[in-house]
């Protein structure tokens, strides 16, 4: 397994002298496109990471978290990970902490561990990928794409707790 970087490499390395390209100069030119993109995605990323803050810090996360917890569990998603459900589109590292408190107030193997556990490998950080990939590509009207992932999100958070429930 410690070879897979190295042979994935090399074999970059063979490609490039096959196909006769600067494998050096192409490098740099991807880092440097690199750099222009990550501070094209900056403000973007930083306005995610304020507003989370700010909800959390306000208290108004909680608050949302109390008035949708009805409805989630009318389809199905416990009352404890409402809010893993709600912050995961915004902020991974967030709901990392967030899925760490669920194992350690109900254990990895109940069946709020097992829906939060499936909910985190099964949904995205939504708006962190739509900034990193719209910014990159200069799209500005995003059309139905951040709707639609959020449903799926949504969507795989309710089958998630179902097919908790039934296995």
């Amino acid at each position: 397994m410690n070879y897979v970087v190295p042979a994935l490499l090399i074999a970059v390395l063979v490609a490039g002298l096959i196909k006769r390209v600067n494998v050096y100069d192409s490098f740099v030119l991807g880092a440097r496109k690199s750099f222009d993109l990550s501070l094209t995605v900056f403000p973007y990323l930083a306005a995610i990471f304020v507003m989370v803050n700010a909800l959390h810090a306000s208290g108004l996360d909680a608050y949302v978290t109390k008035l949708l917890a009805p409805p989630f569990r009318l389809l199905g998603i416990p009352d404890e990970v409402v809010q893993l459900v709600l912050l995961r589109p915004f902020s991974g590292s967030g709901s990392l902490a967030i899925l760490t408190d669920v194992y350690n107030n109900y254990g990895v193997d109940s069946y709020v561990g097992r829906c939060a556990s499936v909910i985190m490998g099964s949904s995205e950080t939504v708006f962190y990928v739509a900034s990193v990939y719209f910014a990159g590509t200069k799209v500005r009207h995003t059309g139905w794409a951040i709707p639609i992932a959020l449903f799926c999100n949504l969507l795989g958070a309710v089958v998630a707790c179902l097919l908790c429930r039934i296995m």
